[in-house]
């Protein structure tokens, strides 16, 4: 009989955001992928399920590209698919870890998508609080209320697509500000929204950083995982 996959959201840093559910299938899983980038080692994901990992637990590291275009070429992925289809069919429970929330910007997307395909595998997602909500909560900042209209923009987009997004809103959440920090701060000002502006860095883990004047921290250099949060009122 085949095992099952486990999508866990592990929130954005402290082990005490899992949810019930998430620290139940890690208990129940016999392995545990931790995905990490080429540049990187270790994974930050696994250092924040770490206090609930089972002693005997298997650990299997594997390198996800930070490559764009997948849907038209997902070479780079069928091995690690193929390693875990492997484990999966030799009856193991496997969780793949993954920051924030599984179904939000997340590497688990890709993932999800190759494994549903197979019609003998049983995959299991499971939420976790995504880095803006922790933020929020973290510093009391109201992410948005009433009739106000969120965005949610990752600064990695063209200048023109968070533009076009930060007119038609009231409130703003912009995702992995970091190589284009000055640029992205920039615009804020420009649309009047710098000032009331917060900035996180590593939320919840043991480097958060928090900005709450981001103007004049600009030429700093930022961790990819930093987050803004920003409202015109």
């Amino acid at each position: 009989m085949n095992g099952t996959f486990y999508g866990i959201g592990v929130g954005p840093g402290d082990p005490e955001l899992l949810t019930v559910k998430a620290i139940h299938a890690i208990k129940a899983a016999d392995v545990l992928i931790a995905p990490k980038t080429e540049k990187k080692e270790g994974s930050v994901a696994l250092g924040i399920a770490r206090p609930y990992l089972k002693e005997d637990i298997e650990i299997v590291y594997q390198v996800f590209p930070m490559v764009k275009g997948f849907e038209k070429d997902a070479s780079a992925w069928k091995e690690n698919k193929e390693e875990i289809l492997a484990l999966l069919r030799a009856g193991k429970n496997v969780a793949f870890l993954t920051l924030g929330d599984p179904m939000f910007y997340s590497t688990y997307i890709y993932v999800y998508r190759l494994l549903a395909a197979e019609s003998d595998v049983d995959v299991k997602t499971i939420p976790g609080i995504p880095a803006f909500a922790a933020i929020g909560s973290r510093v009391g900042y109201p992410i948005v209320e009433g009739d106000e209209v969120l965005s949610i923009i990752p600064a990695t987009a063209p200048q023109e697509k968070i533009e076009r997004a930060l007119a038609a809103s009231d409130n703003a959440v912009l995702m992995k500000v970091y190589k284009n920090a000055d640029e992205v701060i920039s615009l804020l000002e420009a649309h009047g929204l710098a000032q009331q502006a917060v900035l996180v860095s590593r939320a919840g883990l043991p480097e958060e950083r928090i900005v709450t004047d981001i103007s004049a921290h600009k030429g700093e250099p930022l961790n990819y995982l930093s987050t803004i949060l920003t409202r015109r009122k």
